[in-house]
């Protein structure tokens, strides 16, 4: 009997019948964010949406955004555990699509890996497609490529990008902000996806393993580190906030008005370092900043308290002349030259 021929491609190191069983287990996830308006379903060489909606819209503006999780995917590959780092994902790409006003449609995402376990590609997807179910996102395609010899067989990366609309004289911008507006903080349930490598730094010169008992969490490290979603993210909390905020105007956010969570306050002990001077790495306890006109802030702080996130005013924008006194103003970030805004006081003590 003659032998079966080889795969070159296999003898290569890429497994397509691997990948091909991580699709089949994936496809449940990825059908429960589709509504009616996505075409085709999984599997094809493009996701297609119904855009039919659109022609109610009198001016429809496109809203995209792109984004990974950065070095957060080595502690999830560390414990062996996938199933939440697709919740970051869908974090750090759709809140910067909500940010401007608009509302999320669809998602496509891209993992790529050294080798293919079906099992754990499959995990990641169910976290992207269970956050994107929770935001109203359609998961319309992706892609899975297997990177022999550039990655190691355990190791992988991950990145998406999404499209929402939003009507052109609804968009949320700076132009928006007045005199007296109220900043509103919405607290995060840890570090997220941001100052990862600050973190496993800090964790590795310690002699930290992630399955290591973490006593102040009452779980282990890595999973504590894992807790996902949310997006105060690079630059941290002025630098983000003073992006959204006009020339000429300025914030004062008032560190007495929440206490940051044991995570980042651990962390910060092993370093032998102060929680302000990780305040451009780390979000510290704040996920998500609002600002809204001053009659309208105990009505919004009561809708989010009511949805679960739990939410306070920690400054007031003002314009002019800044105030003086100890601590610099961050002016802009990120090639946007907007307000200044200055982080003032000492963080509460107390759980908020």
């Amino acid at each position: 009997m003659a032998a079966s021929p080889t795969n070159p491609y296999s003898e290569a190191g890429v497994d397509t019948a691997a990948g091909d069983l991580a699709v089949e287990l994936m496809k449940s996830s990825v059908r429960a964010t589709h509504g009616p308006e996505v075409l085709g379903g999984v599997g094809g060489f493009a996701g297609l949406f119904d855009a039919s909606a659109l022609r109610d819209f009198r001016r429809p503006l496109l809203a995209t955004s792109t984004d990974g999780v950065g070095t957060k995917v080595a502690i999830a590959q560390a414990i062996d555990k996938h199933d939440t780092i697709g919740q970051d994902l869908v974090g750090m790409v759709v809140d910067d699509i909500v940010v401007v006003g608009a509302k999320p449609l669809f998602m496509t995402d891209y993992i790529a890996c050294g080798k293919v376990f079906p099992e754990r590609i499959a995990d990641i997807v169910r976290g992207i497609a269970e956050a994107c179910s929770a935001t109203g996102t359609a998961l319309v395609g992706g892609e899975t490529a297997e990177h022999p010899g550039l990655l190691g067989p355990r190791d992988y990366d991950v990145a998406g990008a999404a499209t929402g609309v939003v009507e052109a004289d609804a968009i949320l911008g700076a132009d928006r902000v007045q005199d007296g507006d109220a900043v509103i903080a919405v607290s995060s349930s840890g570090l997220h996806s941001n100052g990862y490598s600050l973190v496993r730094h800090i964790v590795t010169r310690a002699g930290i393993g992630y399955g290591d008992n973490a006593a102040d969490f009452g779980t282990t490290w890595g999973e504590a580190l894992l807790e996902p979603l949310s997006h105060v993210t690079g630059g941290g909390i002025a630098a983000n906030l003073a992006r959204v905020l006009p020339q000429g105007s300025w914030a004062e956010v008032d560190r007495s008005t929440w206490s940051p969570s044991p995570v980042f306050r651990v962390l910060s002990d092993i370093a032998g370092s102060t929680l302000e001077s990780a305040e451009g790495t780390w979000n510290l306890g704040i996920g998500f900043l609002a600002v809204v006109a001053a009659e309208k802030k105990d009505a919004a702080i009561a809708a989010l308290n009511a949805e679960g996130m739990p939410s306070w005013q920690v400054g007031t924008v003002g314009f002019g002349q800044r105030p003086t006194g100890a601590g610099e103003f961050e002016q802009g970030a990120k090639g946007v030259d907007g307000g200044a805004v200055r982080l003032v006081g000492a963080y509460a003590d107390g759980a908020k």
